[in-house]
């Protein structure tokens, strides 16, 4: 292959990589956690558990490589099918009816495909990352309480996460007593495993396998996956969506999508790409829509990024998208071959390794938590927000919580950051240095003074303050150098130096705008405060950083010579 093609062929395949020895491990300690984790799911959620179980096939393999966060594994989650069964709800529609299941995930994959061609992942970007830290540490206690049952055969009461986990923790004489010895037995088993360097990537399919059969052998009286619903020793065949459901789809999809997204967007945070790529929202959107739209014609329930799922691969050693591939490759052999073994994985085998998974990347968070705890009080605040509202709202509200916490952060922190700085000038080298801007502007001197802000209109009364007091300060000029200011600022800012250029005339005195971008003289000239200035008045920025003001120091020293000279005359 030549030409285009091949240049074409020769990125896909960078792209992709090659899949390693520790990603077939992965992949396969995946496949096997996504039958129980999978089937669990939907049955919770009211669907066919078989819908969950075959939602860990087509959408891990479609998510993997299309997906720009290398490790992501796209499939069911506890959230998506609560919601996905109150959207079906809503909607009047069954959530055993597998059309209506496809049209629901189907809509959801359009949804998020039109969100990764719209870009919209950019919203993601004003998340900032206390709020993200949150976030993620939130849905890690959502993945450890949610297998409580299946680890001890204890449920918890409790309308918040923190609450079930207190419940839990402070009932110890609810535990069942042979769930809770086959759990134990199996994070041991891990922990002995894990402890061996040869063995660490093969940790929790060591567990799984061993704690499993000697419980079989056993004859060990716990919940299996056969408990849940038998495996079908097939593959998903075509499913037509009922195209008439759509129309009353559109909403609920959106909130099904919202949360799948929500929960994917702590994947990247947790979970690095391994090959030193970087992630990216809108691909990662566009990868999980994809999974979806494949996933609905295959009797797929709705799909997002899993952090749990993840978790699990990356601590089996995964290390290239390969792994998410191979998970859903190898789930589709055991369907198809060992059905009637996976049949009997205990439950609290897969309880106790999603308390481990769960611990570790709550444990991976802690350095990231205490970088948030060490830079302010309000992020700091911001995080213990967020990992609230995650632990006791529905994570579509969460996230919404979590957007509006960043966008506050955001201002408080940028209305705090603004200052004005002195600047001299060595007139024998030609040097700027900065000092301490002035309190007071000096009649008859050149005060040349740095807005460092955003403009934003929050920060605009502390540079009021800031800015020197013009009273007295005949024939004086003030430079403010506004080069870092963006190109189009706030319309609070136009009038902020309309008000004061008024008091500085009053007084006899000047001011001097320099260093602008083009968006700024261009606002500037439209709204006449050039005019009102004079044109020599408001200078643009130039290539070199200190031209603009050295021509605005040297017109305003002029003037202040003419202004001099027409006193002189005067008297």
């Amino acid at each position: 292959m030549t030409g285009a093609g091949g240049k074409r062929w020769a990125a896909l395949r960078r792209r992709l990589g090659r899949p390693k020895g520790s990603d077939v491990t992965a992949g396969m300690v995946t496949g096997l956690f996504s039958i129980p984790e999978g089937m669990a799911y939907a049955s919770i959620g009211g669907f066919n558990p078989v819908a969950g179980l075959y939602a860990g096939v087509l959408p891990p393999i479609l998510g993997a490589l299309t997906a720009r966060t290398v490790l992501m594994v796209t499939t069911l989650t506890s959230a998506i099918a609560l919601t996905g069964q109150s959207v079906l709800r809503e909607a009047g529609l069954d959530p055993r009816d597998a059309g209506d299941i496809a049209a629901l995930t189907l809509m959801t994959g359009a949804v998020m495909l039109l969100m990764g061609l719209l870009r919209l992942g950019v919203v993601l970007s004003f998340v900032s990352n206390a709020v993200m830290t949150g976030f993620s540490t939130g849905i890690a206690l959502q993945i450890i309480t949610g297998v409580f049952e299946d680890a001890t055969g204890y449920r918890p009461d409790g309308h918040n996460q923190l609450l079930k986990l207190w419940n839990w923790v402070t009932h110890p004489q609810h535990w069942q007593l042979a769930p809770t010895l086959v759990a134990l037995a199996t994070i041991v088993v891990w922990a002995a495993a894990h402890r061996v360097r040869r063995l660490r990537a093969t940790a929790l399919l060591i567990a799984m396998v061993a704690v499993a059969l000697v419980a079989g052998l056993l004859g060990t009286e716990v919940e299996t996956v056969a408990d849940i619903a038998a495996i079908p020793a097939s593959l998903p065949g075509f499913t037509a969506p009922h195209w008439g459901a759509m129309p009353g789809l559109i909403g609920g999809a959106c909130a099904v999508a919202l949360v799948a997204l929500a929960q994917a967007a702590g994947v990247a945070p947790s979970l690095p790409n391994p090959d030193g790529s970087r992630s990216d929202v809108n691909g990662d959107f566009l990868a999980q829509g994809v999974a979806n739209v494949g996933g609905a014609l295959f009797q797929s329930l709705p799909a997002g990024g899993s952090l749990s799922r993840t978790g699990v691969a990356a601590s089996a050693g995964a290390r290239t998208r390969w792994a998410g591939v191979i998970s859903g490759v190898f789930l589709a052999l055991v369907v198809l071959i060992l059905g009637g073994l996976a049949e009997r994985i205990p439950m609290p085998v897969i309880g106790a390794l999603i308390l481990v998974v769960g611990g570790e990347l709550i444990w991976g968070k802690r350095h990231d938590i205490a970088l948030v705890l060490q830079t302010s009080k309000l992020s700091a605040a911001a995080m213990a927000a967020t990992f609230l509202a995650t632990t006791q709202l529905p994570l579509q509200q969460a996230i919404v919580l979590g957007a509006v916490l960043s966008l506050l952060l955001y201002c408080a922190q940028a209305a705090r950051q603004v200052r004005l700085v002195g600047l001299t000038r060595d007139d024998a080298t030609g040097a700027w240095s900065t000092a301490e801007a002035p309190g007071h502007l000096a009649p008859g001197q050149v005060t040349v003074v740095a807005y460092e802000g955003t403009s934003f209109f929050a920060e605009l009364p502390h540079l009021e303050n800031a800015l020197p007091d013009p009273a007295g300060a005949r024939d004086g000029v003030l430079i403010v150098v506004l080069r870092t200011a963006p190109g189009v600022p706030s319309s609070a800012m136009v009038k902020l130096l309309r008000r004061y250029a008024a008091t500085l005339h009053a007084e006899g005195a000047r001011l001097v705008l320099a260093g602008l971008q083009p968006g700024m003289v261009d606002l500037l000239r439209r709204t006449g405060l050039t005019r009102e200035l004079g044109a020599d008045a408001v200078l643009p920025a130039q290539p070199r950083i200190f031209a603009p003001v050295d021509q605005a120091l040297a017109e305003s020293r002029a003037w202040i010579t003419r202004r001099e000279g027409e006193d002189t005359h005067d008297v």
